[in-house]
């Protein structure tokens, strides 16, 4: 049974609506219960259910803002009744309906959870008015408690994982500008798993962008574990072919499902030589700035990690690159959102459009213009990670 009280006095009335749900045996207590509400001048919408197996249901289906429990059910009774509704409603305030002869029923009920007790027959409209509205109240605080608190804790927990995404360059010798942003994707800004790092080793820029399959702290920590392997390998002398190989092994007895794999752009970068090599696992092509526009580079693909491994099919592209210019490594969180009003996706060319329709400015403020402006065209409606690289450089040597 359902029951919407009848409108109040304005002058009387409590503006918030109040969803309670009783759950009585008894329909002559119901009945009483159900005047009461009335007589409080609460704004109040009552469902009674005589079981805690049909209560279940109504929690599910429904949200309550209060619960009115009498201890004597025919399938629950005692503590054990308050223990197992707030098994199914944590957030929810609960009050207790006891008799008369139950001293330490109350008691007990409140040590199980309930925020409050009523003895049934000394209860006025006035007493179960006050008791309901502390009882929400304090129940939404305790709420609003905890999800601050998880907040807090989910905040720390991106930062430390934002720092292992997203650490800084080791740039020893190279005279490269490097920008990098980083931007986690959802409502609640849960991070996934996209990473870059930038590495100057034995005069050469080595540079990865990636992107784990999936989002949150399973993504996250495979990404760092993938960023932290790539660097190490870097500086251990592997290149190519064979570091992605020992970047999929890792990925393989690292993941905790079968189905994850990651993508990644490895980028070496010989100001010397004029050329930029290229192995593309699975991820898109960069983009090559020149002083004439911006335009995809053309480059082989090759398997993502983890799809099959042992295959090893990352072929190697050589680019050459003009005396000045930039390259720029990003996932696909910067192109697959919606371009606009079009209904359809932003894409490369759409992305490319929009670079071209930037004003010149230095390579920091044109990335941040760059993910304002598709941030923009999205309006929110697709959310995805992503990571830009952005590699700018000036003249070079010659050997």
């Amino acid at each position: 049974m359902t029951v919407t009280a009848a409108a109040v006095p304005a002058a009387t009335a409590d503006e918030s609506l109040y969803r309670i749900l009783l759950i009585e045996d008894d329909a002559a207590d119901a009945l009483l219960v159900e005047e009461l509400l009335h007589d409080t001048g609460l704004h109040v919408e009552l469902t009674v259910r005589p079981t805690l197996a049909q209560a279940r249901t109504a929690l599910v289906t429904a949200p309550v803002d209060c619960i009115l429990l009498d201890l004597h059910l025919p399938d629950a009774a005692g503590p054990a009744a308050v223990t197992a509704v707030r098994t199914v409603a944590p957030h929810t305030a609960v009050i207790v309906l006891t008799g008369l002869s139950e001293a330490r029923a109350g008691a007990d009920a409140m040590a199980a959870g309930a925020q409050d007790y009523l003895v049934k027959g000394k209860v006025e409209a006035d007493l179960l008015r006050r008791s309901v509205r502390y009882a929400v109240y304090r129940s939404r605080t305790e709420r609003a408690g905890i999800e601050a608190q998880a907040t807090q804790l989910r905040a720390e927990e991106n930062a430390r994982l934002q720092r292992g995404l997203l650490p800084p360059p080791i740039l020893d010798t190279s005279t490269v500008t490097v920008t990098s942003r980083y931007l986690p994707g959802g409502a609640r800004a849960l991070l996934g798993g996209d990473f870059l790092d930038v590495v100057d080793d034995d005069g050469l820029l080595h540079a990865v962008v990636g992107d784990v399959s999936g989002h949150g702290p399973d993504a996250a920590a495979l990404g760092v574990l993938l960023r932290i392997a790539w660097r190490s390998l870097i500086l251990g002398g592997h290149r190519g072919e064979d570091l992605l190989h020992l970047m999929e092994r890792i990925l393989v007895a690292e993941r905790g499902n079968l189905s994850m794999f990651a993508t990644c752009t490895l980028l070496t970068l010989d100001q010397n030589a004029a050329t930029a090599t290229l192995h593309l696992a699975g991820h898109h092509e960069p983009l090559l700035t020149t002083p004439e526009g911006t335009r995809e580079v053309t480059a082989a693909h090759g398997i993502a990690l983890g799809i099959l491994p042992g295959l090893r099919n990352w072929p190697r592209t050589t680019v050459p690159l003009p005396p000045s210019g930039s390259l720029t490594i990003y996932t696909d969180g910067l192109t697959e959102g919606h371009n606009g009003s079009t209904g359809t996706r932003l894409g490369v060319d759409g992305l490319l459009t929009l670079i071209g329709r930037l004003p010149p400015c230095d390579p920091a403020t044109h990335v941040d213009l760059l993910i304002k402006e598709t941030h923009t065209l999205n309006a929110g409606r697709h959310t995805d990670d992503l990571a830009v690289l952005r590699l700018d450089w000036e003249g070079r040597q010659k050997r």
